[in-house]
């Protein structure tokens, strides 16, 4: 199979807590269980479909980035109606039901990116029903845990390593709010981590790779996508189980980096697998669809 047919759009289908209302003029409003929040999205360089008039009839707080800060990350949430500092929210498929607490915070991020419910489920159908008694889900820059908490759904022994204290105490929230348990933490920087792990001779069913453009360890260790992603591939080439039940992720969210460049590297480091890759995606109301980053994954 060529590339042209491994290439997919992938747009999560099984939300009812989530929803993306408009987008447009670089910003994006969305709908979080029963609130409406704006916030910036720089590829949402087309015009809104609803007046600014009805954005801020609807919206209950907008996310306003601070100019002195060019990453577009940090700033401070306006609130204009009723909404507590926290909140939850649910994402069911089939037997797998994942609960997750929202906060707001001096950044965009509010604890959840929606887009990736895909891959959630790709690792549940992948993992559920596995005969191994030891299935070993390695999940790297893990954020708030959304993929670990899908693979523990599915009966995965899971690792999840994050650099920020504060967010793998965020993602044991979710863990406890989902109703699982097992799920090992681990505050360290990532590419110190999967060295060591390959020192050690450790080996995983499944690894997902999350990282960000631009990174700090826990003690000041600097990552950068485009200086680390070859060499931490290439560390979890030695880290992946060569057997017929491993899988693999890696999601991209750095503007303008193609989805061909995962796919050159994964083929250098996975010779024998066959990736599905392409751009995750989500539809507003007026079915403009908003790229959210790229994406490469397989299934042994």
């Amino acid at each position: 199979m060529n590339s042209v047919q491994n290439y997919k759009l992938v747009c999560p289908q099984n939300w009812v807590d989530y929803e993306l209302i408009d987008s447009g003029n670089s910003e994006k409003l969305e709908r979080f269980g029963q609130y409406i929040l704006c916030r910036p999205e720089p590829q949402a360089i087309w015009n809104k479909s609803l007046s600014q008039t009805e954005w801020d009839k609807q919206m209950h707080a907008r996310f306003v980035m601070d100019t002195k800060i060019h990453n577009g990350e940090k700033g401070k949430w306006q609130v204009f109606k009723k909404i507590p500092d926290q909140w939850t929210i649910s994402y069911k498929y089939e037997e797998m039901n994942l609960k997750f607490l929202l906060k707001f915070n001096t950044f965009k991020h509010i604890g959840i990116f929606p887009e990736q419910a895909d891959n959630w489920n790709f690792i549940y159908d992948r993992v559920k029903n596995r005969n191994e008694n030891d299935y070993q889900v390695l999940n790297l820059f893990a954020y708030t845990g959304g993929a670990s908490l899908a693979a523990s759904a599915s009966g995965a022994k899971v690792l999840h390593v994050d650099s920020v204290k504060q967010v793998i105490n965020w993602s044991g929230e979710n863990m406890n709010l989902s109703g699982l348990k097992g799920i090992h933490w681990i505050v360290e920087d990532a590419l110190k981590f999967v060295n060591r792990e390959v020192r050690r001779g450790n080996k995983y069913n499944g690894i997902i790779l999350d990282p960000p453009a631009f990174g700090r360890g826990p003690d000041g260790e600097k990552w950068i996508l485009e200086k680390h992603l070859n060499e931490i591939l290439s560390l979890c080439a030695k880290l992946l189980k060569n057997d017929k039940n491993s899988f693999f992720i890696l999601n991209l969210y750095s503007l303008g980096l193609s989805a061909l460049i995962s796919e050159n590297l994964v083929k250098m480091h996975f010779p024998s697998a066959n990736p599905e890759f392409g751009e995750a995606y989500i539809n507003d109301r007026f079915n403009k669809k908003l790229p959210l980053g790229t994406y490469i994954r397989f299934f042994n």
